[in-house]
């Protein structure tokens, strides 16, 4: 018998690779952080002795989600100024608030609260665009919790940098800083086409070939974004990227709600990454991103929530649910997204995306053991007849049970075992006392 160092039965494992496949009746053996096998449990139980063994009889495993797009600090910001259309909300709103209160310690406070929110969701990668990286870097390496940290550049002040030139070399500082991190990884942050000029891009670029980074920038969100651009320079943005070079694999376009056939077929030819936020979209009325005709044209599509200042809330099995059935109305087509393909979108197609696909996004021998046991013996969960489909058309954030990051268990049976909870709603209270006004 092998001496490991965690072994999990489970009544079914959905590893997404393969696509769509459900395991029965199994277990996975995971040591030094990463799975070891996947395999029948009367089989695992003969060939394993676990340091830590967990019985999981009305449970299904599934990869960690990966929610590709959020700016996680503005979970102190939920619920301010709702039922706004996006530039209003962002001009008059959320920025005025930001420019009062965002610092380093907001950042770190209101990252500690959307990791809470994520963790008991089951998602255990996080891609973070925001002021401050450092911040959001600390605090997730100091709960365990894998995240993909932007390297955020913008054209005017805040309170984190002067310019772009200034976001760039800060943001330099935090990648070096983190670079040999097992849990963070960095990425380009240009917030987007309309506040980002020409050269930082270039610039951008640059260091993302130097550096093999990705680039994650919101892209076609609103069709005033689009006709504005437009009006001035006579391009759509994603033509203007183009004509620049960006599109290409190392490029994720966030939201992606105004799209013309060629420009799909632009992203397909380009390999370039979409991550649709289908519940920031709807409540900001932005527009539908065309899932189906992405997914058709051979496009990776990713899941996110946005922030919770736009969402309400950091939940990727609601964005899973919405996802799918929002596809299906756009392209009156019941099968336009499969909930496999949707259980894809939150896991595997967000680590593509990230370039972190090695180590993360399926259950496979070899990659990080990133783990969300999902309780389906509940009213609203039986019977049972496809998991899969279970998890994403009835099972919800709160039947997820525990969860594991690089094979440290970070919520056992709800509770969280490497953020402390009470402190987070204290702060979360003084925050709010401050910000309220801007409300």
């Amino acid at each position: 018998m092998q001496n490991i160092d965690t072994l999990i039965h489970a009544r079914w494992i959905v590893p997404v690779v393969p696509h769509g496949a459900v395991f029965d009746h199994y277990a996975i053996a995971v040591h030094g952080g990463d799975i070891l096998e996947l395999l029948p449990s009367d089989e695992a139980r003969r060939k394993y002795q676990g340091g830590v063994t967990h019985e999981l009889a009305h449970h299904v495993l599934i990869p960690g989600l990966i929610n590709a797009h959020t700016h996680a600090p503005m979970s102190l910001m939920r619920g301010m100024a709702d039922d706004l259309p996006l530039m209003d909300w962002l001009q008059n709103h959320i920025w005025p608030a930001e420019a009062a209160h965002v610092s380093a310690g907001f950042v770190y406070e209101g990252v500690q609260l959307a990791m809470a929110e994520m963790l008991r969701s089951g998602t255990t990668c996080f891609n973070d665009m925001y002021f401050f990286p450092g911040e959001s870097a600390k605090a997730a390496s100091h709960a365990a919790m894998r995240a993909c940290v932007n390297l955020i550049v913008i054209d005017f002040p805040s309170a984190w940098a002067s310019d772009a030139e200034d976001y760039l070399r800060k943001g330099l500082e935090v990648q070096d800083q983190y670079r040999h991190d097992p849990l963070i990884s960095t990425c380009f942050g240009p917030h987007a086409p309309y506040t980002v000029s020409d050269e930082p891009l270039q610039k951008i670029m640059m260091y993302a070939d130097e550096l093999d980074l990705q680039i994650h920038m919101h892209v076609h969100e609103t069709a005033y974004e689009v006709e504005e651009a437009a009006r001035h320079s006579g391009k759509r943005p994603l033509a203007r990227l183009h004509a620049m070079g960006m599109l290409s694999p190392r490029l994720l376009g966030v939201h992606m709600t105004q799209l013309l056939d060629a420009e799909i077929d632009l992203l397909a030819a380009t390999g370039t990454h979409v991550v649709h936020c289908p519940e920031s979209n709807l409540k900001l009325a932005s527009g539908f991103c065309p899932v189906g005709r992405l997914m058709t044209a051979g496009v990776n599509v990713a899941l996110g929530t946005d922030g919770a200042a736009s969402n309400n809330d950091l939940d990727m099995f609601g964005e899973m649910r919405t996802a799918a059935l929002l596809a299906k109305a756009v392209s009156n087509d019941a099968s336009a997204v499969s909930a496999s393909s949707a259980l894809r979108m939150a896991t595997l197609n967000g680590a593509k995306a990230l370039g972190l696909d090695q180590k993360i996004g399926s259950l496979e021998p070899g990659k990080a053991a990133d783990i969300t046991a999902v309780d389906l013996y509940n009213v609203d969960t039986q019977p049972v007849y496809h998991p899969i489909s279970h998890l994403v058309y009835a099972a919800g954030r709160e039947h997820v049970r525990h969860v594991w990051v690089n094979g440290k268990q970070l919520l056992k049976d709800r509770v969280l075992l490497t953020l402390d909870e009470t402190a987070i709603l204290a702060n979360t209270q003084r925050w709010y006392e401050k910000i309220r006004k801007f409300d």
